[in-house]
């Protein structure tokens, strides 16, 4: 996806206020990464295609209501991207402090009251989600270990993983109920592994 397939794309499924949020965290994020690294300086010019896009997709595999929760966030993908067209509360988990610190100042600044940043590991967050996210975090078993008390049967994971071998799925399927891979929009080698009924505690 090219940068100019990628605003189109977000174009066609948001509304004006939404855009104009994304865009102005998409400058946030530029600056912010002048003082710290929140994404590679070399996916600058792709940010849209690259991280923005990258992040939305997961918002229509995920139902429209319900707490949503990102592990790892780091400089806000793909947990602030989807707040900024979501309105149902959002935790946001990453402990570097830093990052977390840009994280909160940006939620204030977009205006973005249901966002909450827990600037921890998972294990120590205590909230429920219907939807938990990690962009390429540890291996799957190990981030669902880490992660359980956060969900419950009901929950659905989304996992983008960029690429993805047999080794990186195996004990998936004793993991949860259900699992599948979608591919991603944005890179023909990247793909996003969806859980559903894993068992929480």
């Amino acid at each position: 996806m090219t940068e100019e397939e990628a605003g189109a794309w977000v174009a066609e499924r948001f509304d004006a206020a939404e855009r104009a949020r994304l865009e102005r965290f998409a400058v946030m994020v530029a600056e912010g990464t002048e003082r710290q690294n929140l994404i590679a300086p070399s996916t600058l010019a792709t940010i849209w295609s690259r991280h923005m896009v990258d992040s939305l997709q997961l918002v229509d595999l995920a139902p429209a209501d319900g707490a949503w929760l990102d592990i790892g966030t780091g400089g806000g993908f793909p947990g602030l991207v989807v707040a900024c067209v979501r309105d149902t509360a959002v935790h946001l988990v990453e402990p570097r402090k830093k990052r977390a610190a840009f994280l909160a100042q940006a939620a204030d600044l977009l205006g973005l009251p249901h966002v909450v940043v827990h600037a921890s590991k998972v294990e120590a967050v205590q909230a429920r989600a219907k939807v938990v996210s990690a962009r390429a975090v540890a291996g799957i078993p190990a981030l669902v270990e880490a992660a359980r008390h956060v969900a419950s049967r009901d929950t659905i994971w989304l996992l983008p993983r960029g690429r993805i071998s047999s080794d990186d799925l195996a004990g998936t399927d004793q993991l949860a109920r259900v699992f599948h891979v979608e591919q991603s929009l944005t890179d023909p080698d990247s793909k996003i592994v969806v859980l559903r009924g894993v068992r929480g505690r």
